[in-house]
Order: C-alpha cells, then structure tokens, then sequence
C-alpha cells in the first residue's frame, strides 16, 4: 500500500534533535537533485529508522555534500524528517512518519505509474484507484509519478485502417476478480458457432493479446481458454480454485500460443531467399518466417508457414523476384498457375 501515514501521537524531539521546518518549494529547488535518490533515501529511513550522511554517501555512491543536500531536499519536498545532532545522531522519520513505497525505486515507481496513463491497458477502476496513490506521494515525487501516468500515448492502428475502439469485455473485471480470490466461477460461454454452454471453470489466470481477452482455467476436462468477450455470464461460486502447483501463467499462454498458430498454420513452405529480400520477407510475414543458414550460391534457406497451398501461393507471387519456393510441389504448381494467369491477363 503506498501511503503517507502520520497515524499515533508524534513525540516532540529531544533537545539534541535539529527539526527541520518543510517550506514550500518549486521545482527549480530540485535542479541537480535526483528524486531517484530522494526515494532511496526515504527507503533507506523506513528500512534503519535512522541514516548518517555518511551512511547515505557510501550506499549511493555520492559525497557527503550531496547526501547532506539530498537530506534536506527531502525535508523541503514536505517529508517529516529532522536531524538529531551529536554522536549517535542522524536522519529520522518524525514520530515513524512514513511514505511505503514496498521496496519500490523510483524507477520502478514510475513504471507502475504508466499503468494509470492514456496508453494503459488496465481497467478504469485500477487506473483510478493508482491516480489516488499519486496523490498520497510527497512532492517531488508525485511530480514524476503525474508525469509518467500521461508520458506515453499508445495507437495501435496501422496507418490506413480504420481506426476502431477497443473496449474491456464486459466480464473481464468479475473474472480478475476470481482469479485473485481464488474461486471457481459458474461461466456461461457462446462458442464461434452460437451455441451457448455453461460450465464449472476454475480461473488460473488472464491474457491480453492484441485486442482480445482470453481467461486460462482448468475444467472438469483438462485446460480450457475463453475469449472473454465470449463470456454470457460469470458467477462466482466461493468455492476455492484447485491450481496446479507447477502452473506458470507465461508458461502456459506460451504454449497456447504455439499450439494456436500451428493449427492456424500446419503448412509449411521451404524456399530460398536473397539476402537482400529477408527484410522484406520478415514485415510481410511475421512470426511466420523461420530465417536458416545460406546455401553454396549465397541465397537463404527459409521455411515459411502458412494455412493452405493456395493461399500461401497466393501470398508469396508477389514475392518472386526475391524468393524460390523448392517445396512442396503443390505450392510451386500454385505459382506457375498464378504466373501463367497474369501473363495471359497483362501481355
């Protein structure tokens, strides 16, 4: 949980403690100052409850001169620190006044921050509630963590397509829902050809990919996935998910994928290419393309895959001048029919 807590009566210092009084501040306060280090600071107060200077000099690699600066910086940027001076003294947090980052650098903080940005893929509720942990930082953090929510813009239409809205399934926050619970979920599902089922589901994980949505579980009859725009109905039953204790989320679509494009491509094509055409072959077909080593005649060896003869053939007649398709034959008897057709239509 990232928050400011003042909770508990705070104590008044010793008469050997230095408060020091947070000002208000501009950013022009701060030049030269790197709020990376300013996190780890604070880190490193919540971890010891007291720092040196000397201390922070050694751990972040800087002079004493800057620890000393990057102290008080923390103190002007509205951190309840105060100094207690003479031997045993040091920097600490005012009445164990802290900011939990849980172990967060700044680095990591600011990434966690793209999530609630306009490029996010995260539903509307975690973006909001982690615009609410950015207003729980001190300053300058929060600074940094509103700068990266709204640093990165993401359009993923291709120039010349129409440009279409993607919007979170409907299902999708119940299913999140049961998958960090834990419970199984009763799901009513439509199938590609409309037929409409409902089944026990045990909720393993979640996969974006691309645009879609899909749902890993395990069911009565081994491991499912369900586009989740797909999904009529999601009740969550209370009873607790029964997950294998080998499952890896990462793992598993891995392999789903891989199965997934080997059914959508089971043909493969063997040809050669010029050395020059491999950059051309890779945009045009992807994860498609297997790129081997070159032959005697400094051409190389490719495998191509793709659903059906024809249609393969028909991919690759624009192709011609870089590559020759050596099998199998079907393909290259495509070719020849497609080659022999536009002579006929362009002579």
């Amino acid at each position: 949980m990232l928050a400011l807590d003042l909770a508990g009566e705070v104590m008044s210092p010793s008469w050997r403690a230095k408060p020091v009084i947070p000002r208000p501040v501009s950013c022009e306060s701060f030049v030269g100052v790197r709020t990376d280090r300013l996190v780890a600071i604070l880190l490193m107060l919540q971890r010891r409850e007291q720092v040196t200077a000397a201390e922070v000099s050694r751990e972040l690699e800087v002079s004493e001169r800057t620890a000393r600066r990057d102290l008080d910086a923390l103190a002007m940027a509205g951190v309840p620190v105060y100094s207690v001076q003479g031997r045993g003294g040091g920097w600490r947090l005012v009445g164990g006044a802290r900011t939990d980052l849980s172990g967060l650098t700044a680095s990591e903080a600011r990434a966690l921050f793209l999530v609630a940005g306009p490029a996010s893929a995260a539903t509307p509720a975690v973006k909001a509630a982690l615009r609410k942990l950015v207003h729980a930082l001190p300053e300058p953090f929060r600074m940094q963590a509103e700068a990266a929510a709204s640093s990165l813009v993401m359009d993923p239409q291709r120039w010349g397509s129409s440009r279409v809205e993607h919007r979170p399934p409907r299902f999708l926050d119940e299913l999140q829902d049961a998958v960090i619970r834990g419970v199984q979920v009763r799901l009513g599902y439509v199938d590609r050809n409309g037929a409409e089922t409902e089944r026990i589901v045990h909720p393993l994980g979640i996969v974006a990919k691309g645009p879609s949505w899909y749902l890993v579980s395990t069911t009565e009859i081994g491991r499912r996935t369900f586009r989740i725009d797909r999904v009529s109905s999601a009740d969550l039953t209370g009873d607790p998910v029964h997950r294998p204790e080998d499952f890896d989320l990462a793992e598993s679509w891995r392999e789903i994928a891989d199965e997934v494009d080997r059914k959508r491509t089971p043909l493969a094509v063997q040809a050669l290419c010029a050395p020059h055409g491999i950059g051309i072959l890779r945009m045009g077909l992807g994860s498609r393309l297997e790129v081997g080593g070159p032959t005697t005649d400094g051409r190389i060896e490719v495998v191509i895959r793709g659903y059906d003869e024809y249609t393969l053939a028909g991919e690759l007649a624009g192709l011609v001048e870089w590559l020759e398709v050596t099998s199998p034959p079907g393909v290259r008897d495509h070719l020849a029919s497609i080659g022999n057709a536009l002579v006929e239509r362009y002579r």
